[in-house]
């Protein structure tokens, strides 16, 4: 695929080269300009739409000059504003980057992303050592709540250290979940709540709010932490739809708040308690 743009008088005709996203939402393109930089495609695939829109955060871009209408500039490997970190959680093992051009050592999210580097735990396997296989391996499942929440937040971004504020009014800042569960009396008080808790991470996403309410009625039962009497009134009562708001940042576009609370009416940003 290639974008082609003019102005009347200039052409410019560059490739899309690399896609990010698994298209459940968008799909946003890059390409290498150079040794130092790289492009964001000013152009993403929805799936709502089935169709191109202005990538998320350019949106509010006039793009009315041939360089803009192609996209933004990012440093390769700058250490606060490079691309390399997009291409580090879109793919598995280490991004070499070598000449200032970016390759990922296994294209997309896979076994290794997230269980680290499988050769020993392979080997021990064949050879019929189960038990020690076992422990050659990365297993997130093993994890602390805490500890998890900032192992997924290597990618889906971690909760600001000790001194540092969110900005909790911002509404992009709720594609954070990690940041956002952090805040949840649901994570701080039960101590066992966590991603895991919700998502098979081998499993395609649910997008149905009843099998995550299922999750929700093995704590708060009628014996433990019951529902409120509003809730358990409600029917059908749905937990996520008022305790977990969808947020659309951007046409388009719509994330799930993890920050699990009590929303005041027509509220989805931040929960009164």
């Amino acid at each position: 695929m290639r974008v082609r743009a003019s102005d009347d008088k200039d052409v410019m005709d560059i490739p899309m080269e690399w896609a990010f996203g698994a298209g459940e939402q968008a799909v946003t393109f890059v390409t290498r300009v150079n040794e130092e930089w790289y492009i964001e495609h000013y152009l993403s695939y929805y799936s709502a739409i089935k169709s191109f829109a202005p990538t998320p955060g350019q949106d509010s871009i006039s793009a009315n000059t041939l360089p803009l209408a192609m996209g933004i500039l990012y440093k390769s490997t700058d250490p606060e504003t490079g691309i390399l970190k997009c291409f580090e959680c879109h793919s598995t093992g280490p991004v070499s980057a070598g000449s200032g051009q970016l390759q990922p050592a296994e294209l997309g999210v896979r076994c290794e992303a997230c269980h680290g580097p499988g050769e020993l735990h392979r080997a021990a396997a064949r050879s019929g050592q189960i038990g020690n296989a076992r422990e050659l391996i990365q297993n997130p499942g093993r994890m602390s709540a805490p500890d998890l929440n900032r192992f997924c937040g290597n990618c889906h971004r971690q909760p600001a250290p000790a001194g540092v504020s969110t900005d909790f009014n911002v509404a992009w800042n709720v594609r954070h979940q990690p940041v956002y569960l952090s805040q949840s009396a649901c994570f701080l008080k039960s101590g066992s709540l966590s991603c895991l808790t919700c998502h098979d991470p081998h499993g395609k996403l649910q997008r149905d709010d009843a099998s995550y309410n299922a999750r929700c009625r093995t704590c708060h039962t009628t014996e433990s932490t019951p529902p409120k009497p509003v809730c358990i009134a409600k029917q059908p009562a749905n937990c996520v739809a008022c305790h977990m708001p969808g947020v659309s940042p951007q046409a388009y576009l719509r994330f799930t708040n993890h920050w699990i609370g009590v929303y005041p009416q027509g509220a989805k940003l931040k929960p009164r308690r």
